[in-house]
């Protein structure tokens, strides 16, 4: 089953989100789904029916609720159109957001509320690191998560172990802010993986965009996989 939902956020706004649930009748671990900077689209979507097909509920949030209509989307090329809403996306809004979708799951009898999860893509995976600082989510994911290096204080507050994946040839998050993260992970003595892809660039898991790279992307998501099944299993 695969449906919109709308939920409220404890700022008073209201949110909507895509959400895809596996056949049976579970109880199933959960996944909140970040979504990159252009939207719920259609590739946000088919990662939630993929982790649904995997045995997980999952939750994809309008992270642009506050200033985007609901179902916005933008094409890949077209930065500008998403640049506005960026500004209204904070880390606190995207607390608020994971804190509805959290309690969502959490309070669905379809979803072991002991086995809850986040994975974010580009923005989304600052977005799954921040969730994983403020809610006792078992695992996080985060793809090519930009800005992470600038949240390293955050990093002794994670509940739950985080697998990072960073594109070697991306240039927009350059060794030096993969090198920092790590850098904190260490010091703070909490449990991670990481895995640089050096034939990946920013975005390389997404079939939609021009940086989709099917190797790094086959690789990344059986590996993704394999964290959740331990981590949720």
């Amino acid at each position: 089953m695969n449906n919109m939902i709308h939920l409220k956020v404890d700022d008073g706004t209201a949110l909507a989100a895509y959400v895809a649930m596996p056949q049976g009748e579970g109880p199933f671990p959960g996944i909140i789904v970040f979504q990159e900077a252009f939207g719920v689209n259609s590739y946000m979507k088919r990662v939630a029916d993929k982790l649904a097909a995997s045995g997980y509920v999952a939750i994809v949030p309008e992270l642009f609720h506050r200033s985007a209509p609901e179902g916005f989307t933008a094409s890949y090329t077209d930065f500008p159109s998403v640049r506005a809403h960026l500004a209204h996306v904070t880390n606190e809004t995207i607390e608020a957001d994971a804190r509805a979708c959290f309690g969502w799951l959490q309070n669905n009898p379809t979803v072991v509320a002991a086995k809850i999860g986040c994975i974010g893509f580009c923005m989304g995976g600052k977005a799954a690191f921040l969730t994983n600082s403020i809610l006792p989510v078992a695992a996080s994911v985060s793809y090519y998560g930009g800005g992470i290096h600038l949240l390293t204080d955050r990093v002794p507050q994670l509940h739950g172990p985080q697998l990072l994946f960073w594109g070697g040839k991306d240039g927009h998050i350059v060794t030096e802010h993969r090198d920092a993260v790590i850098a904190a992970f260490r010091a703070a003595g909490k449990p991670f993986a990481n895995v640089e892809l050096s034939y990946g660039d920013h975005g390389f898991s997404c079939d939609e965009r021009a940086a989709y790279n099917a190797e790094a992307a086959k690789e990344a998501w059986a590996m993704m996989l394999a964290f959740f099944a331990n981590k949720l299993g």
